[in-house]
């Protein structure tokens, strides 16, 4: 069983590429922060999956925890940045 999960985390950082292909070549700045948002998810399942490899699932979730915390806030914060930015436009018509 403790390889399933191993040779889950190796496919699931194959899989990260997908989200850092569009936050590389993203068009906007909002598809960049949705790649990055993607990116974060599938690291809190990579680490929990490292953390049951290592058999010390308790630590890795705390530490996931915490990662999400951050991704989810300082993803509030980017986008707040951005979406207040982009509404002091003046469009004429």
């Amino acid at each position: 069983m403790e390889s399933f999960f191993l040779y889950s985390a190796v496919i699931l950082t194959a899989i990260i590429a997908v989200p850092a292909y569009r936050v590389i070549k993203g068009p906007t700045v909002f598809d960049r922060l949705v790649g990055t948002n993607a990116i974060a998810t599938k690291t809190i399942v990579l680490i929990c999956l490292i953390g049951y490899v290592f058999d010390r699932i308790g630590m890795f979730v705390d530490i996931t925890l915490a990662y999400a915390v951050l991704g989810f806030v300082g993803s509030l914060t980017i986008a707040k940045y951005f979406s207040s930015e982009n509404t002091n436009f003046r469009y004429d018509d």
